[in-house]
C-alpha cells in the first residue's frame, strides 16, 4: 500500500487512531480528536511563537531541577479517556502548545502517554472555537488538572484549574502587570508583563 503522505488522502467522516497516525507521513502537523483529523489551520505567528517562548522559558528555569517537565509543541499528548492505551486504541492526540508533567511515568520517546498536569494553549484566530470549546471540554475529559488560554490580540490570560467534579473553574483572569497564579505549581513565579513584555 503506498504511503498517505498528504491529508488529502484521508476519509474526513472516518474514525482513526494513533496506529492510523503513526502510518502518516505528512509534512504538517494533525491532531486527531476521539478519531477525528484535525488539520492544524495555519502556522503560528510570531506573536504567538513569542507568547510560547516567554512562558516555556519561566516554566523551564522554575522546573530545571524539580521533577515536573515542561514541553513545546510539536509533541504527542495521547489522551487515554475511554479507551485503552494500545496504539490501535487511542483515538485522540494533541499537541498543546505549552504541556507540564510531573509524573514523569508518562513520558516516553513519542510524547506523553496520559493527562499532563498543566495545559496552555495560545489562541489564534483560526483556533478559537477549538482551544476554548472543543479542547477546553476534552482537557477537563481528560482530568488536564489546569488549563490556560492565552489571548495574544487582546494581551490575556484565562486559567482555569479543575474541579472535585471534574469541571473547569475560572481561577484568574490576567490582562494586566502582576502575578499570575498556578495551582499546578503554586510556588512558580509568573506576571504578566513578562509574558507580553514584547508586546509593552
Amino acid at each position: 500500500m503506498a504511503p498517505i503522505t498528504d491529508i488529502s488522502q484521508l476519509d474526513q467522516d472516518q474514525l482513526y487512531t494513533y496506529a492510523d497516525y503513526l502510518s502518516w507521513r505528512f509534512s504538517e502537523y494533525v491532531e486527531l480528536i476521539k478519531g477525528k483529523i484535525l488539520r492544524k489551520m495555519s502556522a503560528p505567528t510570531s506573536e504567538h511563537q513569542q507568547l510560547v517562548s516567554n512562558l516555556h522559558g519561566i516554566i523551564w528555569s522554575h522546573l530545571r531541577r524539580q521533577k515536573c517537565q515542561v514541553f513545546t509543541s510539536p509533541f504527542d499528548v495521547r489522551l487515554l479517556r475511554s479507551t485503552g492505551n494500545g496504539d490501535a486504541q487511542i483515538k485522540t492526540v494533541v499537541q498543546p502548545d505549552i504541556s507540564v508533567i510531573c509524573d514523569l511515568g508518562k513520558i516516553d520517546k513519542r510524547g506523553c502517554l496520559g493527562a499532563p498536569d498543566w495545559i496552555v494553549e495560545i489562541v489564534l484566530p483560526s483556533s478559537l472555537v477549538l482551544d476554548t470549546r472543543t479542547k477546553f471540554d476534552l482537557y477537563a475529559e481528560n482530568e488536564v488538572g489546569e488549563y490556560w488560554i492565552a489571548y495574544p490580540g487582546e494581551q490575556i490570560i484565562t486559567a482555569y484549574a479543575l474541579s472535585a467534579a471534574g469541571q473547569y473553574e475560572l481561577t484568574g483572569t490576567y490582562a494586566e502587570a502582576g502575578p499570575m497564579a498556578s495551582s499546578s505549581l503554586p510556588e512558580l513565579a509568573i506576571d504578566w508583563a513578562d509574558i507580553f513584555e514584547e508586546r509593552l
